[in-house]
């Protein structure tokens, strides 16, 4: 990757930066999408430390030039991780930045941007009226993502930077509210876990005025210590990557200079020394003496802190440090987007699909039952557009709430249906957003069993309408479970027929499939009652 100098538009602060099978969809084949090279994208990232702007001219997908990146000091968490909400003065500041992006945007020429807000601004309860005033005020459509979306993210600008290859890497990704813990190579994040220890959280919650420096260093060790590492597949992890503005810092300050790829390598006993150094000196001095910003200078010791800690859980003693983060991932993305084979929507169902098998595989699910009762549910969903009358986005619900539908049996098997809500509902899904995820929760929790009922909490804290979404959905995860029941894939393929008030599936697989048949007879009460039909199976062809 090249870099060109920034624009002579006026900044705050300018950055340099160093040197599975798809899903199916009947009936709709893949059409390519156009994008013509060389294009201009941009990227907003609206931290909880920090905002960032990123504009880069693309020559082809994932090679680009910088025109401009610009970070603005405006730190949404730092009342946000006490009280709850973003303050007027920290949202007016966020507000000047997104002005001035835009300024950027439409001198550059810009083609498309994307803006995504993490931890701050998700976990704000007035969060709602910030993405408003946004909107309005600054022409900036804010989209608040998923610590498993950021990951996504992040994946796409570290793959693009490390050859990453077959191994397994561990990437940690720490911002200013959390961070992301993940297994990944070169083609996807096979687990991952965010905890909520971003060093401007760790700050507001551990610093007490008035305490000594190395009480608190001591209950940071305490606290990161806590910080787990799930212990699979440990003996193929080919390394330990890290990411966010601390870690490049820390790197620089160690005299770990980028190879010519933009690869920093960090030891872990630079980053000790360095921890030494800053529990010795206050915060003006690691400003004063060590050319600090004064948003990194009381942050730098609990990042630091955190890295160490999971570097040596992980059982590294050497750190890769990429040099980019959320903001490069935002920017490749938009234009693979763009310039891959699948549309848009495809390409989302594909991210919720990778996401959902991911999350199960946490929990030892099933994944070919799994996968194979979502793509029957799909076809499904598909041969009866007139009927049920849901969006097409709805697919992506259906597809995280088909796929994950078994894994609450990882706790138990009895009432592994509640079990699958409540794992799918506290978890994150890339592509799906955290309404979306819920209603995915209830399509699982509806797998069988009982009906949705006013008694149940979760289904009622849905709006009436997704209420009925949810319902619909479910209705047909029961029908695809059932055609699967021996989790054997016996059912290759089913054909919906419609005909006076009879919905007629016909089946084709391999061997005999009574049981499944029966099976689907068992669950067809929901379906039934949703659509108004009588539903009949006939086997139409064996292989």
């Amino acid at each position: 990757m090249v870099e060109r100098s920034p624009s002579g538009i006026s900044q705050p602060e300018v950055e340099s930066t160093p040197g599975s099978a798809p899903v199916e969809r009947a009936g709709s084949p893949l059409t390519a999408s156009k994008v013509a090279f060389p294009t201009r994208v941009a990227g907003i990232d609206i931290g909880s430390n920090a905002m960032r702007f990123l504009a880069a001219e693309f020559q082809a997908p994932a090679d680009y030039t910088v025109l401009e990146q610009v970070r603005t000091s405006v730190r949404l968490g730092h009342d946000v991780f006490l009280t709850g909400r973003l303050t007027e003065s920290a949202m007016a500041a966020a507000i000047d930045a997104l002005l001035l992006y835009q300024q950027h945007i439409k001198a550059l020429g810009i083609a498309r941007h994307r803006a995504v807000a993490t931890s701050a601004v998700r976990d704000s309860d007035n969060a709602d009226e910030f993405i408003e005033r946004a909107r309005t005020v600054a022409g900036i459509e804010i989209e608040t993502i998923t610590g498993a979306e950021e990951v996504r993210l992040v994946h796409q600008a570290v793959r693009n930077r490390i050859a990453l290859g077959e191994d397994r890497w561990i990437l940690v990704d720490l911002g200013g509210g959390s961070v992301e813990v993940s297994l990944v190579d070169s083609q996807d994040v096979h687990w991952s876990v965010s905890h909520g220890m971003g060093s401007v959280r760790l700050l507001e919650e551990l610093q007490v005025a008035g305490d000594e420096p190395g009480r608190f260093r001591r209950r940071l060790e305490e606290y990161a210590a806590t910080l787990r590492i799930p212990a699979v597949q440990r003996a193929r992890r080919a390394g330990f990557i890290a990411t966010g503005g601390n870690i490049e810092t820390l790197a620089r300050l160690a005299g770990a200079e980028p190879d010519t790829r933009g690869v920093s390598r960090l030891r872990v006993s630079a980053l000790r020394a360095l921890i030494e150094t800053f529990a010795g000196m206050s915060y003006r001095q690691r400003v004063q003496e060590l050319g600090l910003r004064e948003d990194r200078a009381d942050v730098i010791l609990p990042a630091a802190t955190v890295y160490e800690q999971l570097c040596t859980q992980a059982g590294f003693d050497l750190i890769h440090v990429p040099n980019v983060g959320l903001k490069d991932g935002i920017v490749i993305d938009l234009v693979d987007d763009y310039a891959r084979h699948e549309p848009h929507v495809e390409r989302q169902e594909q991210i919720v699909l990778n996401g959902a098998v991911s999350l199960g595989r946490r929990f030892r699910f099933d994944a070919a039952h799994g996968r194979h009762v979502a793509r029957l549910a799909l076809s499904i969903f598909d041969q009866l557009e007139e009927l049920h009358k849901l969006p097409r986005g709805d697919r992506r619900i259906l597809i995280a709430g088909a796929v994950l539908h078994d894994v609450g049996l990882f706790i138990n098997y009895r009432r592994h249906h509640k079990h699958s809500l409540y794992i799918i509902s506290q978890s994150e899904l890339p592509g799906l957003t955290p309404k979306e995820i819920l209603m995915a929760a209830n399509v699982a929790r509806y797998h069988r069993k009982g009906e949705p009922s006013p008694s149940h909490e979760a289904f009622m804290a849905l709006s009436d309408k997704d209420r009925a979404r949810v319902t619909r959905l479910a209705a047909i995860v029961r029908i695809a479970d059932g055609l699967d029941r021996e989790h054997r894939q016996s059912v290759h393929d089913v054909r919906a027929r419609l005909n006076d008030g009879t919905l007629t599936l016909e089946l084709q697989g391999t061997g005999d499939m009574l049981l499944e048949g029966w099976a689907v007879q068992r669950k067809a009460a929901l379906f039934e009652k949703q659509f108004g039909v009588k539903l009949r199976i006939r086997e139409e062809g064996r292989t």
